[in-house]
């Protein structure tokens, strides 16, 4: 008997649909990892934080990973290819709820809904600026499913697209694509500047100061990938000097985000405490992509979807 271990709390008409579906798999619905190296699993099923190379160990008998988020790069990837462990994710699921936070963050800003809403509180009565998407242009850093929603909904805007990955293929949701050696030539044109990479070894700090200085100072600098593309300080920097107009923060280098971090305070900056893929959706999404491959497991036939390469971490 195959034996799955769900270690994140699902609603029980999940539980029921995986079991009633997957007879020849029995479930483990402990909602947790602690004593899992004495129960024989053979499929994880996880949000990957809780997996250490301890309990790495532990799993002896461990086959298969499916880890219900996008990013893996906390997870010990080196001992899962070591061990020849199948890695998969649920890449593709935050492409709604990711791109619909970004836009909502860019007509905030360009309606100036924040300032609508100070000026509320304050019961003040006068006009604002504002502006328009329509005309301007986004460089997307990360053109695959998520940025290509993101450049999808922007195209609707009258928004023009620039995809930026690191072979400069083309990417849907993209007017134009270019590699990320030829990011200089194109950023001093862009108004936004919007990351969805994730991290890894190509990736992290990838871009520095001379980058933002590049940029326009009237553009809006977005990082909604992973907190390790860019130094906190270097970001601190452009904004306090005028590089930029305004930073949109959904992740950084230390999470929670301390309170002392001058981030916080700083009127041109928008933190988000890393939410933009929630949604009410999401454990949905992830158990459907699982299902689809625990169809392929049971049955022996067709290729995984999502399989992670350790070595890439991606």
């Amino acid at each position: 008997m195959t034996i799955a271990l769900v270690t994140f709390p699902i609603k029980e008409q999940f539980r029921q649909s995986l079991s009633k579906q997957f007879p020849q798999i029995h479930f483990d619905f402990s909602d947790s990892i602690d004593g899992a190296g004495g129960k024989g699993v053979t499929i994880l099923v996880t949000y990957g934080s809780d997996l250490t190379e301890e309990v790495l160990n532990q799993l002896t008998e461990l086959k298969w990973v499916m880890v219900a988020s996008a990013g893996v790069d906390k997870m010990p990837l080196e001992k899962l290819g070591e061990r020849g462990i199948l890695l998969t994710n649920v890449s593709g699921i935050h492409k709604t709820p990711m791109a619909e936070s970004v836009l909502a963050h860019i007509l905030s800003l360009n309606r100036a809904l924040p300032l609508i809403q100070e000026q509320q509180k304050q019961k003040v009565w006068e006009k604002m600026k504002s502006s328009e998407l329509r005309g301007s242009r986004a460089l997307i850093l990360g053109p695959g499913a998520i940025g290509g929603e993101i450049g999808r909904l922007l195209q609707a805007f009258g928004v023009y697209t620039i995809g930026c990955s690191r072979s400069g293929n083309s990417h849907d949701g993209m007017d134009e694509d270019i590699s990320f050696s030829h990011i200089n030539e194109r950023l001093p044109e862009a108004d936004y500047i919007i990351s969805v990479l994730p991290s890894t070894q190509e990736t992290r700090w990838i871009l520095d100061s001379s980058h933002f200085q590049q940029m326009k100072k009237t553009s809006v600098f977005m990082n909604f990938g992973r907190g390790d593309l860019v130094k906190e300080q270097v970001i601190i920097k452009a904004l306090q000097q005028g590089e930029i107009a305004h930073a949109v923060l959904d992740v950084f280098e230390q999470e929670p985000l301390p309170v002392d971090s001058p981030l916080w305070e700083m009127g041109n900056c928008t933190v988000s405490p890393h939410v933009s893929a929630l949604s009410a959706k999401y454990v949905e999404r992830a158990l459907e992509i699982f299902k689809e491959n625990l169809q392929i497991w049971v049955s022996e036939n067709g290729e995984f979807k999502n399989v992670i390469e350790t070595d890439r971490g991606y």
